[in-house]
This record gives C-alpha cells, structure tokens and sequence, in this order.
C-alpha cells in the first residue's frame, strides 16, 4: 500500500502486513511531520513510514515519541565525514535535527559540556540508565600498540573500550565513512586500525561478524572518504522514521551502493568507444591508463552530486574507489594497474576475454565526435 505524507507529498509503498493491528505513529524524513499509519481494514487517516528489518520486529523498531537519542563518537579518523554532513544540501544539520527531533547527546566538534560531565554521560548511557538510540561511529577501531588500544584514548582510557560498551547499548549503529566501516587509512599499519564489523572485505572487525544491535541489525556501513552528507542523513532519516533500509553483503544500504560510480558519470560515452585519456585536462575516459574506479566499484558519487552539481570524474579527476573495502589501496591512484597495456581489474561481472573484443571493435566505430574530443562532459 502507498503511504503519504499530507505535509510534504512523500511518499512509500510498504507492504501491508507490516503495519501493526494497532496502528503506529512516526515521521515523515522529508519534512519531519509526525502522524499516524493504520492497517488498511481500518485505515481513517493520515499514513506515514515503515521499516526496518525483519517484519516481526516492527512493533519495537517503530520510533516512538519523544527525542531521538544520537551520539557521534569520533575514533581514528580524520573528521572529514563530520563535515561532509555539516555541509549537507538542505535541510541544514540544525533543521535536520530539529525536524527529526534528534537530541545530540554528544559530537566533539559542536558539544560543549566538561570532561566530567561526559564521563557521567558515558557511564549512565553504558549503564543503560539512558537511552541510546543511534549511536554514529566515525573512524576506525584503534587496536594498537599490541591490542591495547592506547594508541586512541579517552578520558586516559582506550576508546576502544568505550566503543564496545556503547554498541552493546545502542538501538542502531552507524559506521559513518570508509574507515568506520572496513577500516580505511591505518588498517595496515602499526595502529592495528579495523571497521567495526568488517577488516576491509573479511566479515569480523572490531565488533565481530555476529554482532547485532538492540534492533536485530548489524552495523550499518556508509563507506566514502568521506561519505557524502546526503547518504549520512538519509540514513538517518530512514532509520528514524521507519522506512525499508535494504542492505547488501557488505551491510551497506542499497538505496546509496547498489550502482557503480561510472553509471553516472558524463564521460560513459568515452568509455563505450574506449576514447581514453594518458594526461589529464582532457575530455575521454580515465579509466585504461589514469587509474579511475568508475567501473570497478559502488558508490552514490555520480548519484548524488556534492554541493549538487559535481563529483571527482566531471572535473577530471578519476575516482579513487574510496567505498571500497580495501581503500586506500596499496598502488598509485593515477595510474591504472596493467599488462601489456589491458588493466588487470576489469568492470564488475566483466568477462575478460568478451571484455576485450567488444572494446577493440567499439574503439574501432568511435565516432569522430568522440575521438576529436567534440561532445562535452
């Protein structure tokens, strides 16, 4: 059945049976308005937003009223995922949060309150005498030196302890940017750093590969370096308001990673006839020499648009593959890997053999459109 919000004219289809006997109230995620969903044999009025999860646990993952618990809890990362988010299209953070009646318990960039009074914040948040809703991770575990993790401390203890107690608690867990979710920058150094659920493609990480949230749920992954704000509040959104948040094997939503980052990138035509670039300002594919992820890896980069109107491949610059499990990868980023002049990666699902004579006969029936750098991007 389609649900609209009367508000703003969201709208979501869900399926029936989803919808508790009794009705249930929550949000909409675009303009945060709160009304009722009721089962269609007794449906009167307004409808709103589902789910998350397995069915069964409908009853208990829908939001109630009242604040929405959220704290950021920065580890070893950079804070660019922070700000990504800060500067998010509209709403802005402050509506955001406004709209979705989100109390910030803590974020080390914005809070104010004293060492102490976080301390007793942690404690009664671990102690589960308050609740944590939403607990948002940015950067990785801190593991070193020799599993101490003294390398990340707080409050003069490893982070990495605070971390854990406060998984345990939380309804739901965001692992916000690359590093959060697999591990990123120091996932193979002397600091011991690892994604919360997963070390770059191996299942496992920090927390292990069978932890779940309050909810039921594992770990969400929003990989990116950093993770575009629109996919961060997104998430959010859906989590607060109830809406389906379909993840793939590697926990990620597949709202934001179910397609490639060449799908939507202005050069695709270039790389069909294989008119590409050995130098950069010009107009062809980046892909055979100038070492583009495009056509090797998931991301909402070509999808959503930063500052809406760009991303890395419509300036020329090649995508680094930064939601890549095993990003930053171990090779230079601006030249692709080869032999013989074929890369050694090839795109997703991509027959090798196939992939070659289709690109020789393609690169034979370029248009002089494309070979002369005509057509725009």
């Amino acid at each position: 059945m389609k649900i609209i919000c009367k508000e703003c004219a969201f709208s979501v289809s869900i399926a029936a049976e989803r919808i508790p006997s009794k009705g249930a109230k929550v949000r909409c995620p675009k303009c945060g308005h709160l009304f009722k969903i009721l089962p269609p044999e007794t449906e009167t009025a307004d409808l709103p937003l589902l789910k998350q999860g397995n069915p069964k646990e409908n009853e208990s993952l829908l939001r109630p009223e009242g604040p929405v618990k959220l704290y950021w809890l920065q580890c070893g990362g950079c804070g660019g995922d922070t700000w990504a988010f800060f500067n998010s299209d509209p709403p802005d953070t402050y509506d955001f949060f406004s709209n979705h009646h989100v109390e910030l318990l803590w974020h080390p960039s914005v809070s104010h309150i004293s060492a102490g009074d976080l301390h007793r914040l942690n404690k009664n948040l671990i102690s589960g005498k308050e609740k944590l809703d939403i607990l948002c991770i940015e950067g990785s575990a801190i593991r070193g030196p020799g599993g101490t993790g003294m390398f990340d401390t707080v409050l003069g203890k490893p982070k990495k302890d605070l971390l854990y107690a406060l998984a345990r608690q939380a309804t739901y867990v965001l692992a916000i940017g690359t590093c959060a979710s697999f591990g990123g920058i120091g996932g193979d150094s002397e600091i011991e750093a690892t994604g919360m659920q997963f070390h770059k493609w191996e299942a496992g990480g920090f927390l292990g590969k069978d932890f779940r949230t309050r909810s039921g749920l594992p770990v969400i992954n929003l990989p990116g370096c950093p993770c575009h704000g629109g996919v961060i509040s997104g998430a959010l959104s859906s989590i607060i308001s109830g809406l389906p948040l379909e993840l793939d094997k590697l926990n990620e939503p597949l709202e934001w990673y179910d397609t490639m980052v060449h799908q939507g990138c202005t050069r695709n035509e270039y790389h069909e006839y294989r008119v590409e670039e050995k130098k950069f300002g010009e107009k062809g594919c980046l892909f055979f020499y100038l070492g583009c992820h495009g056509p090797l890896v998931y991301g909402p980069c070509n999808k959503l648009l930063w500052n809406r109107r760009s991303s890395k491949t419509r300036v020329g610059v090649p995508c680094f593959g930064c939601t890549r499990p095993d990003f930053p990868q171990q090779y230079p980023f601006f030249r692709t890997r080869n032999i013989e002049g074929i890369p050694i990666e090839l795109p997703d699902g991509v027959n090798r053999a196939h992939y070659l004579a289709y690109k020789g006969i393609a690169a034979a029936a370029a248009p002089k459109r494309l070979r002369r750098r005509i057509t725009g991007i």
